[in-house]
């Protein structure tokens, strides 16, 4: 009887992650909390422990990110890393993937990256480049700079989980290390991924339906029926244009065009944007140094109770204080902070990780042999680890819910924290399918028809650097973890 009653559990749990993942947006967390619901009054478990925590954290750094936002700091990042992206055009497929980590780390989250995708895409292209090499990286890295970001939401549900002795900097010195290691490769294997544009089947069809401009550099080398059949649908464009009583523009393939120094995908700044960035940047470095030195951090308790700050309350204390700066220092209106698109994506990540880790919670802890289970698994092949973060992730498109569900599980079977650490960013596994707004977002702007998706779920145009850059930052993960430890 009891395993049937613990299967009917396991039903309702992936029952409602997988309702919670159609449904989409806060669904995914209130449908973890209705299965919790299910848990507590159906089947009579005691309550586990909400992640009250990392909630926490993650409306902190979501309030003075959006503060950020609010004041144009993301728009001046954007700016920053247009500018990086732009005058390194021919190595875009290098450049673009580590600035998409750079700034997501910087940033917190990955949705900073929606605004650099017009920026890869236009550079790229107009240099030649297939798009696809660089955004399908790029869209990857991205996620990578969560895992090592000291305030992303995922790092504020990693955080609260883990032994008082394994902190921040511990994270941080296998987790960014390994993550440049895997920007790298993904790069240098990306390089070699598809046929050149004048080579594609679909790219040619394209321009020679009149479907996309044609910059100059691919021009030359088109096949001569197509460049023929690409100069009559520009001299159509331009003629239709004229008699519709607008001005002739220079097209890609005409003197005149956008040259690849081009702003015209870079927002423009507005006053304070600058100054909004350097602070929320200068609150992510307080919490970092004060994670490095506990001797910056005041003792609280006393006795044997004595202890530095928990680096949770630094934190939100940091994170709070920061966003309170910019609005006073930005003659910022507190209520355009709330209309800000990351306030709203913060609240979702919230949500979402409050109700699916407070189900699991309650799940593990009211079925203390599948700890077992799984612990004598993950004992015996330590690895397993990373490919069940891997394929969480993918089935919840949540780092945080995935975090909150796995990682107590890796801890109460014995494994070491810079272990389950090194395999953490496992959780680059939320590309697995098409379901994350990057991804949508790169095929719908890549005009030439190099980034797509296909009939089979698992495979698209991320699905190869997704997996080069799961293996290889768990292999600098794990040979970084094992040489400090």
């Amino acid at each position: 009887m009891d395993s049937v009653s613990v299967i009917l559990q396991a039903i309702v749990v992936l029952g409602a992650i997988f309702l919670g993942v159609r449904m989409g947006g806060i669904g995914l967390g209130l449908w973890g909390a209705a299965g919790t619901a299910i848990l507590v009054f159906g089947f009579q478990l005691d309550p586990g422990s909400p992640p009250v925590d990392a909630f926490f954290i993650i409306i902190a750094v979501i309030t003075a990110s959006a503060a950020m936002q609010a004041a144009g700091g993301i728009d001046w990042l954007v700016k920053i890393a247009s500018r990086i992206i732009q005058a390194n055009p021919r190595r875009i497929t290098l450049v673009a993937p580590l600035v998409s980590f750079v700034f997501t780390v910087g940033a917190g989250t990955s949705n900073i990256y929606f605004a650099l995708i017009p920026v890869i895409h236009e550079t790229a292209y107009r240099n030649g480049i297939r798009p696809e090499k660089p955004l399908a990286s790029s869209t990857v890295t991205s996620a990578l700079g969560i895992t090592a970001s000291p305030v992303s939401a995922a790092m504020a549900a990693y955080l609260t989980l883990l032994p008082k002795d394994f902190t921040l900097p511990d994270i941080l010195k296998i987790t960014i290390p390994a993550a440049i290691v895997s920007c790298i490769v993904t790069a240098l294997v990306q390089q070699r991924i598809g046929k050149e544009l004048w080579e594609d089947p679909e790219y040619l069809r394209r321009v020679e339906a009149g479907e996309v401009e044609v910059p100059e550099k691919i021009m030359a080398k088109l096949p001569a029926a197509t460049r023929t059949a690409a100069i009559a649908a520009a001299s159509a464009r331009q003629a239709a244009l004229a008699a519709a009583g607008g001005t002739a523009v220079a097209t890609m393939d005409q003197p005149g065009a956008p040259t690849d120094d081009s702003d015209s995908v870079v927002p423009a700044v507005p006053p304070g944007g600058r100054r909004s960035a350097l602070i929320f940047l200068a609150g992510v470095v307080v919490i970092v140094l004060m994670g490095l030195f506990e001797s910056l951090r005041p003792t609280v308790g006393t006795g044997e109770d004595a202890a530095p700050l928990s680096m949770t309350i630094v934190i939100e204390l940091v994170m709070f204080t920061a966003a309170l700066i910019i609005l006073l220092v930005g003659h910022i209106d507190p209520g355009a902070v709330l209309k800000q698109p990351l306030l709203s994506a913060g609240i979702v990540a919230a949500i979402a990780l409050f109700g699916i880790a407070w189900m699991a919670d309650t799940f593990i802890a009211g079925n203390p042999a599948i700890i077992e289970s799984l612990g004598k698994i993950v004992t015996s092949n330590p690895l397993f680890l990373a490919v069940a973060i891997f394929l969480v992730a993918g089935l919840t498109t949540s780092q945080s819910a995935t975090t909150r569900t796995l990682v107590p599980i890796a801890l109460a079977a014995g494994m070491a924290p810079w272990l389950i650490t090194a395999m953490w960013p496992s959780l680059v596994g939320v590309w697995l399918f098409p379901a994350n707004g990057s991804q949508i977002a790169a095929v719908s702007i890549d005009k030439s028809g190099s980034t797509k998706l296909s009939q089979v779920p698992v495979w698209h145009s991320f699905t190869i650097p997704m997996l080069v850059s799961w293996v290889s930052v768990v292999a600098a993960g794990l040979a970084i973890g094992a040489v400090l430890h």
